[in-house]
């Protein structure tokens, strides 16, 4: 009898430690989402008491640049008339440092910074060195020669006589340090002399100039801090809440973030949109499709077509133009008027006309596409690659003899790529604290209701086990009435405490 008690007490122990599980497991279904849907909210913010503030002052992302140049194999003959041909040069990679400097929290849940960044040459990473040539056009005599195509001849022939007396050409020869970082031009100086207001930029030129140890402009975001709705949302960009390059409020419009990070719980419908400085507007990514960046789950966000088509093919994007084919945005008027043009690598996704009028391109998606792959819990980018390509439009303006007899085309400079992925330290604390944990917690709750479950069932089958033997201890035998009513006296006996002294006599079946 007592390892039949013993029994009874094993099995109403594991049903009461199953009652617990199962409401444990219930109770975790409940309250983990909420529990991590705060404490997403909580370390996304930007606030110094957050896990992401540190990441988000000081990247720890390792970026790179990569720069390909367009070297131009036939000058001459695109000056007599001919279709330009083109060599792709590169990469040349440059690491790129980040940091924000003149952090300040304002009472509005904004907070202002400054960014600056730094760029150092990767040899190992590079297809060449700084001190290679290359031959491209002459953005500031052939930029200069487009602006002055409807003035006065007098004026177009001084300039003529201007660019002889100083030995520029429509095409030169420099060295990608020099077209990177800036070169002395006997131009500059001239122009910075007689008209001061004409170029924004002093002493060298150069493409990427005004990029290495300077920032990007102070940008004013919302923390999220009060407000979770509007999290990383720029409200101003040195100062202002609206660019004025354009020619429509839509297109002047300051949208999104900083580019950096995003507001969490992104779902397919979520688009990427960010002010780029650069650009002097602001862009937007689609959802593409879902994917795994190191065991993080991503969505990879792309260019939609329309980003940089013209007003025919996407009317908001009128306010972009004067336009020339799709697939090219004219940036002339935030880049001192020069007829410089915004594009993907190689003319993709463009209008094949671009491409086709210059020998030497090859667009194709896997190269020259863009993308950004997202955590969407967080928000937080876990790999990027943003690709870009610079061109001038180049003609030929009568009496400006430099330019020959060019006919009219959009020539690529150059193409470049920012990449970056997070990777060693961070990748790890993000995935542990922010993938590893909550993927703990989603299949514990789970696991603690089916055991919870399984261990309830185990009571319930012992009693029916029990009252299975009963039966059939009362059923089984058929051998008379006196055999019946010992078995009864027998059974009541078991009910029943025995008196002290009383011995229990076994009943003979």
């Amino acid at each position: 009898m007592g390892s039949r008690a013993r029994a009874r007490r094993a099995a109403a122990m594991l049903g009461f430690l199953g009652l617990l599980c199962a409401v444990l497991g219930a109770v975790m279904i409940v309250m983990v989402p909420t529990l991590i849907k705060q404490q997403v909210l909580k370390n996304v913010r930007i606030d110094p008491s957050s896990l992401s503030f540190n990441m988000w002052k000081e990247i720890p992302v390792p970026f790179y640049l990569s720069v390909y140049f367009f070297d131009v194999v036939n000058p001459s003959a695109v000056l007599l008339g001919e279709k330009p041909q083109v060599r792709e040069r590169g990469p040349y990679v440059y690491r790129e440092f980040r940091h924000k400097s003149n952090i300040t929290f304002n009472d509005n849940d904004t907070v202002s910074f400054l960014e600056y960044r730094s760029f150092q040459f990767q040899p190992d990473r590079s297809h060449g060195l700084e001190s290679d040539y290359i031959v491209m056009p002459n953005i500031l005599v052939l930029g200069a020669a487009m602006m002055m195509e409807n003035k006065p001849m007098s004026l177009k022939l001084i300039m003529t006589l201007a660019f002889s007396t100083l030995g520029e050409r429509a095409f030169m020869n420099r060295t990608v340090g020099e077209i990177m970082w800036g070169y002395e031009d006997p131009l500059v100086h001239l122009v910075n002399k007689y008209l001061p207001n004409m170029f924004p930029f002093k002493g060298k030129f150069g493409l990427f100039a005004e990029l290495n140890n300077s920032n990007s402009g102070l940008f004013t975001v919302f923390t999220g801090v009060k407000d979770f709705s509007r999290i990383h949302l720029v409200d101003k960009w040195n100062g202002l809440s609206k660019v004025k390059y354009w020619h429509s409020d839509q297109c002047n419009m300051i949208n999104g973030t900083s580019g950096q990070m995003w507001a969490p719980f992104m779902t397919p419908e979520t688009s990427l949109e960010f002010y780029s400085p650069e650009a002097c507007r602001s862009m937007n990514l689609v959802y593409k499709e879902s994917g795994v960046f190191e065991g993080i789950p991503t969505y990879r966000f792309v260019a939609p077509s329309t980003l940089f088509a013209n007003g025919s093919i996407y009317p908001p994007n009128e306010g972009f133009c004067p336009c020339l084919e799709s697939g090219i945005q004219n940036i002339s008027t935030c880049r001192f008027n020069a007829p410089l043009f915004l594009s993907h690598p190689h003319f993709y996704n463009a209008d094949p006309m671009l491409a086709e009028a210059v020998l030497g391109l090859h667009p194709n998606p896997e190269e020259h596409s863009l993308f950004l792959d997202v955590h969407p819990v967080t928000g937080i980018p876990m790999n990027c690659s943003v690709k870009l390509q610079l061109s001038l439009y180049v003609k030929a303006i009568k009496g400006i003899g430099q330019t020959g007899k060019i006919e009219p085309v959009v020539l690529p400079l150059m193409w470049f790529e920012e990449s970056g992925a997070m990777e060693g330290e961070p990748l790890q604390t993000f995935y542990t604290q922010l993938v590893l944990v909550p993927s703990v917690l989603h299949y514990a709750q789970y696991v603690l209701v089916g055991l919870g479950c399984v261990l309830l069932f185990i009571p319930i089958i012992h009693q029916i086990r029990s009252q299975e033997k009963c039966y059939l201890f009362w059923s089984s035998s058929k051998k008379g009435s006196k055999d019946k009513e010992a078995i009864q006296a027998y059974s009541e006996s078991l009910m029943t405490s025995a008196p002290k002294g009383s011995v229990l006599q076994e009943a003979r079946l």
